[in-house]
């Protein structure tokens, strides 16, 4: 046990183990802890595979600029906007 001082100059009594810096996750412990916030807030991950004539649609239909059909993170934009209308439209029709 060490003897601390807070702001207002009060002793209080710590252990040697919570001034210790906090430990860094393993990567693995890391997406668990991710896995589960996302769980939390009612989110699930997934890994898709799209056809080239899919990301031509989603280019097509206005979701993807032309451009940027390369790069993976436009394209999962891209697919979350199109499923997010996609969905609407089913509202709606249900």
């Amino acid at each position: 046990m060490v003897a601390d001082q807070d702001r207002h100059g009060e002793e209080h009594m710590t252990t040697e183990a919570s001034k210790a810096p906090p430990r860094s996750l393993s990567p693995a412990a890391e997406r668990m802890r991710r896995h589960r916030k996302r769980r939390r807030n009612g989110l699930r991950c997934l890994r898709i595979v799209l056809r080239e004539t899919e990301i031509d649609t989603l280019v097509r239909k206005g979701f993807l600029a032309h451009a940027s059909r390369h790069d993976p993170v436009a394209v999962r934009r891209a697919v979350h906007k199109f499923l997010m209308r996609a969905l609407e439209n089913a509202a709606w029709a249900a």
